[in-house]
């Protein structure tokens, strides 16, 4: 274990007087290795107090950039970061807050393919994901890694938070398959209050914190249930399913194959191009479609490539009928962000899809 200098006595002092934790609580969590997978509303305020409460090494995984909409929940963020990579912004204002912890960032999505990999470099997992897909992965890649992890989602003002470990039972023995796509709204869909993610990713932060230091009751075996408009918090015993298809007596799913093959958890395929080269290329591409996902109070702002289509992507599930299947969509919003997620709805139903890398704002060169 990881033992402490003088000048990390000072920095965490009032952490080292509360007699749970002491020196040797603050050396556990010097010697804890922590990845936290996406680093939006949730991975945002967990990141944070971990890096301020000296957890050794942080890991931040996620593909996507900022947007402005992230703005008003995800709390590592500014407004001069739109566009960005999330990880690379996150890392970088991480280390600025704490030099004392080492920052890992890798700009690139969960898949089949990485995640046993990454596991194997980390004690504890948080899944901060946004969709079923990386929640299953997260949930069989740490079981096949024998690594715990803490759970959290959050949807306008309700939120769960688990932890998961190996020998007390898996997500899948709560939810055993994803829900068809399109059947449970998303955030940009139902909409959420930004206060939700922030009191859901300090749970999942201080639940990594008890694990590492070993002390209290963790949320292994039970489920807390978040209603942000009542104030009513929940706690309800949860156990494994001996049907369960993952951690039962007769798994199904026995590598990150399987994984992919029962949940559907590789993205299909979609084109990023930039706005010079869908310039350059616009005169060979025969009928293509043009759809603004933004929503309409922004449209008077930035300008636009005028549009054939312009669907707000919370809308893009029930009408993207409208488009035609048969022709190639560039998709765009203001910097990137909610144009791939289009694409990756649109791609998984079957379209071609291009999304414009950097929105709107690339087109000035912002």
């Amino acid at each position: 274990m990881a033992s402490l200098e003088a000048h990390e006595r000072h920095r965490y002092a009032r952490q080292i007087r509360v007699k749970e934790i002491g020196t040797q609580g603050q050396e556990r969590l010097k010697s804890t290795a922590v990845l936290i997978v996406g680093i939006g509303g949730l991975g945002c305020p967990a990141a944070l107090y971990l890096a301020a409460a000296g957890i050794g090494r942080i890991g931040l995984i996620d593909d996507d950039v900022v947007d402005e909409s992230n703005l008003q929940r995800q709390v590592l963020y500014s407004t001069a970061d739109v566009g960005k990579k999330k990880a690379s912004v996150a890392g970088g204002k991480l280390r600025r807050l704490n030099p004392l912890v080492t920052i890992e960032t890798y700009e690139q999505r969960l898949t089949a393919d990485n995640a046993a990999e990454l596991f194997e470099k980390y004690d504890i997992v948080i899944d901060g994901s946004d969709n079923f897909s990386t929640r299953y992965l997260v949930n069989d890649a740490a079981f096949f890694a024998k690594k715990p992890f803490v759970s959290g989602s959050v949807l306008g003002f309700e939120a769960q938070v688990a932890t998961f470990s190996p020998d007390d039972g898996c997500y899948r023995c709560l939810f055993g398959e994803p829900p068809p796509v399109g059947a449970v709204d998303s955030c940009a869909e139902a909409g959420v209050l930004g206060t939700m993610p922030g009191i859901v990713g300090t749970i999942q932060a201080q639940e990594v914190m008890k694990l590492a230091i070993q002390i209290g009751e963790s949320f292994k075996g039970k489920l807390l249930m978040i209603d942000g408009l009542s104030n009513d918090f929940r706690k309800l015993e949860v156990g494994r399913d001996e049907s369960c298809r993952l951690c039962g007596p007769k798994p199904t799913i026995r590598n990150l194959t399987d994984t992919q093959a029962s949940c559907g958890a590789e993205i299909s395929a979609f084109e990023e191009i930039t706005f010079q080269e869908f310039v350059d290329q616009r005169s060979s591409i025969s009928g293509i479609q043009i759809l603004d996902v933004r929503e309409p109070d922004e449209l008077l702002n930035e300008g636009t490539l005028d549009p054939t289509h312009r669907i707000p992507l919370g809308e893009l599930e029930r009408r993207h009928a409208e488009l035609k299947f048969e022709t190639p969509i560039l998709i765009y919003c203001r910097s990137g962000g909610r144009s791939r997620r289009a694409c990756e709805l649109l791609a998984k139903k079957g379209y071609r899809a291009v999304n414009l890398l950097g929105g709107i704002l690339s087109r000035q060169g912002k």
